[in-house]
């Protein structure tokens, strides 16, 4: 099954010819076709569409032309990004009316990298949740077990790729919103730094204060895969204000330190998760690479302070325009939104305490950084979890939502790229970890990845994908 195979092995069939990007792209329909009425993750398949280019890919083949990175190979595109001609719903009803002039710039340089564009796939609301679900499209299933979530926002990214349905894909991440649904699906992600790669023509729009939490990123089964995405992805975009003229470059492996992060500040993480991310602590040990215990200087007041940017300081503009009224915004969009609400209304004076109480735990964590440039921690607090669950007991401890992501929303709040993987299945279910670095390190974030999952050996489908 062709379909089984990663992106870069994709990529190199269709170069030597041993598969036609037309069958490629028909054993990718077929998939479709028997898991996506129990998934939910597309919003939009565009099946004539896809089957044209690669019909073009194809005579590009057999003419000898220069192919792209991404030639002939079908693949997906979160309903957040702009795509010629399409609206992007963002999971609200508010956004009914919508229809892209222009495609984002990333899903521009897919096309241009050769790439064949399925569809565009599900979020929630806003993609102000951790699960998937809205008024459109309705709720995404987890591949490994129907009755649990996705994650969010990026599920119907992780579900569709996770179920062989899609090579790989483009989501976004200001929370967690690519790493969290990597984790649940068993599948790697690269959040950026920001401006690495362009998020032009991304909803909610990926400008200042925002930016500094939010960006676009690759997902895909594989490490590799994803470092191919970030090849194809990468790059200068005056469009995007924190876009930065970051070349592609060797890693700098001289000192390579991990670091060790079991938890963030005492906040427990499931026996599944710690399981994966000590299983991940001692094959990096075993290839060479030393894991030492790290703790975080100073960062206590992190998640908080994500959250005041993320939810509070938005929080006056999003009700005023999902209003008052029951029904209206989707349950995914709001829930955040009246956990806000619960606190005062944020003063400029408090934004500019919280911008400068960011930037002093960004300096005092990468100053601790300049000996150890790559941090170890869980991929979420809590493995794969049912629909709308938000609280689990752990040990003696009851903890929420919030705190379930306390490994993953810092990463945002700080401005610094990570890379999650998946480390093993834990009672049917995968479960991952994210290796953390320093600004503009995404190229040794993923050679370690790659490294990572070459001693790990082939990570399983879910069961359902290969009946």
């Amino acid at each position: 099954m062709p379909i089984r195979s990663s992106l870069c092995l994709m990529t190199s069939l269709v170069r030597e010819r041993a598969i036609s990007p037309v069958e490629l792209l028909n054993a990718h329909l077929r998939q479709i076709a028997r898991l996506n009425p129990t998934l939910n993750a597309f919003v939009r398949l565009d099946e004539q569409r896809a089957l044209d280019a690669a019909r073009r890919a194809e005579q590009a083949v057999m003419r000898g032309d220069a192919m792209g990175l991404l030639h002939g190979v079908p693949v997906t595109v979160k309903d957040s990004f702009d795509w010629a001609g399409e609206p992007t719903l963002c999971g609200s009803r508010f956004r009914s009316g919508h229809r892209a002039a222009h495609d984002a710039t990333a899903v521009a340089r897919l096309r241009e990298a050769g790439a064949i564009l399925l569809g565009k796939t599900n979020c929630p609301e806003f993609l102000a949740n951790y699960e998937t679900d809205n008024h459109f499209t309705g709720r995404t299933n987890n591949p490994w077990d129907l009755e649990r979530t996705p994650g969010g926002s990026s599920g119907g990214e992780s579900a569709l790729i996770a179920a062989l349905c899609s090579a790989g894909g483009i989501g976004s991440d200001g929370g967690g919103s690519v790493r969290v649904p990597a984790h649940c699906c068993g599948i790697a992600a690269l959040k950026p730094t920001p401006g690495r790669v362009s998020a032009a023509g991304h909803f909610p729009a990926i400008g200042h204060p925002g930016g500094l939490l939010g960006v676009a990123g690759p997902m895909a089964r594989t490490a590799e895969d994803v470092r191919l995405l970030f090849a194809a992805l990468a790059g200068y975009d005056s469009q995007d204000p924190f876009s930065a003229p970051v070349p592609l470059r060797a890693p700098d492996w001289d000192g390579m330190r991990v670091g060790l992060v079991p938890d963030w500040y005492g906040v427990p993480v499931e026996a599944g998760v710690s399981h994966a991310l000590h299983a991940a602590a001692r094959l990096l040990g075993e290839i060479g690479i030393p894991v030492d215990p790290f703790e975080p200087p100073g960062l206590e007041r992190a998640t908080a302070s994500w959250f005041f940017f993320f939810s509070r300081l938005p929080a006056p503009a999003l009700r005023k325009l999902v209003g008052e009224q029951p029904g209206t915004a989707h349950w995914t969009g709001v829930e955040l939104l009246e956990l806000a609400e619960r606190e005062s209304a944020p003063t400029a004076e408090d934004m500019l305490h919280q911008f400068a109480v960011r930037d002093r735990m960004r300096a005092a964590l990468l100053r601790a950084m300049e000996s150890c440039p790559v941090l170890l921690l869980p991929a979420c607090g809590v493995m794969p979890w049912r629909h709308r669950q938000r609280e689990w007991t752990i040990g003696d401890r009851t903890i929420g939502l919030l705190e379930a992501m306390a490994p993953v929303t810092p990463v945002n709040l700080l401005g610094l790229p990570a890379v999650t993987v998946p480390v093993t299945v834990v009672d049917g279910l995968p479960a991952g970890v994210q290796f953390v670095g320093r600004p503009y390190d995404e190229e040794l974030l993923l050679e370690l990845a790659v490294r990572f999952e070459e001693a790990r050996g082939p990570f399983p489908a879910p069961p359902s994908a290969l009946a």
